[in-house]
């Protein structure tokens, strides 16, 4: 952390406080997730990566940094983040030689169709090192410099890593992801329920499927808790009839997914994800203002 601090005498016009952080990190948020989710394999892995990044950084803020690059700083905060979330994912060493031939090209478009293509599983198929160096370059359209500088690797390094994992990337792009797991048939029963009230517009039997201590995340927005206050929630969907709601599951997990009305058939727009307990729902994660989660997910309807 030290590198990345600096004086407030030296860099005074750059002080960034917790309002400006929060401005920049919305701006910001659909890149650290495209980054993060695929570092770790997980859209909500990278969610939650993406979650710590900001706490980390508004505290880092809040003790009074200043610093000279706000946005790669950020960056630097997350790849730390998901390197560590998922350190003990690591069983052999990386190989980090420089020796790579001369003729890379780092902006080599057919690179960056494949890593775009990739869904968010596939990445893991790379060490680390190679799996940020191309999501840096080939997903989020990074330098060489800011890749560099985001991983702590060398330029000739980061060459090295592209050309490893652009050319594995390669290798996978004709293999087949694994579909998401099956649902429990409890699942699925409770799953259907709900999307059929809930396009019935039958407020009153959804909010009767709710906990007590139900929990609401409008992911990049808000959160609430209890029964009474996520009750409120419900009343934004009915105002609005740009929406039909299809069972299915997100990575093996239970969700709403979300169409255009005019095309219920058509690819979702984004997700809800829900979780149950003794029949009695407990957690809706809401992705409605954050769309680019649903980017490279592994999405299936039941």
């Amino acid at each position: 952390m030290a590198d990345l601090i600096r004086t407030r005498a030296a860099l005074a016009d750059e002080n960034v406080g917790v309002a400006d952080l929060a401005h920049l990190f919305a701006q910001l948020r659909p890149k650290l997730h495209r980054y993060c989710a695929r570092m770790a394999g997980s859209f909500l892995d990278g969610e939650d990566a993406v979650q710590e990044t900001f706490a980390k950084a508004v505290a880092a803020v809040g003790e009074g940094i200043v610093l000279a690059n706000p946005g790669g700083w950020l960056f630097r905060i997350a790849h730390r983040v998901v390197l560590d979330l998922h350190r003990r994912r690591v069983s052999a060493p990386e190989l980090l030689t420089e020796d790579i031939p001369h003729m890379l090209d780092p902006t080599d478009e057919l690179h960056r169709r494949f890593a775009a293509a990739a869904a968010l599983r596939t990445f893991m198929h790379l060490p680390s090192s190679q799996r940020s160096c191309v999501i840096l370059m080939d997903v989020l359209g990074h330098s060489l410099k800011e890749v560099a500088e985001t991983t702590g690797l060398t330029v000739p390094a980061v060459k090295a890593a592209l050309h490893r994992g652009r050319a594995r990337l390669r290798e996978l792009s004709t293999q087949t992801e694994a579909g998401a797991s099956a649902l429990t048939p409890s699942e699925r029963a409770l799953l259907h329920g709900y999307v059929e009230r809930f396009n019935a517009r039958d407020f009153d039997a959804v909010r009767a499927m709710l906990s007590e201590e139900i929990r609401l995340d409008l992911v990049a927005r808000t959160t609430m808790k209890g029964r009474l206050e996520v009750g409120e929630y419900f009343g934004n969907y009915g105002g609005k009839p740009d929406w039909v709601l299809a069972a299915g599951c997100v990575e093996g997990r239970p969700a709403v997914l979300v169409c255009d009305s005019t095309d219920p058939d058509g690819a979702p727009r984004y997700f809800i994800l829900l979780e149950w307990r003794d029949r009695s729902l407990t957690s809706i994660r809401d992705f409605r203002y954050a769309g680019y989660a649903i980017e490279g997910v592994a999405v299936a309807r039941l």
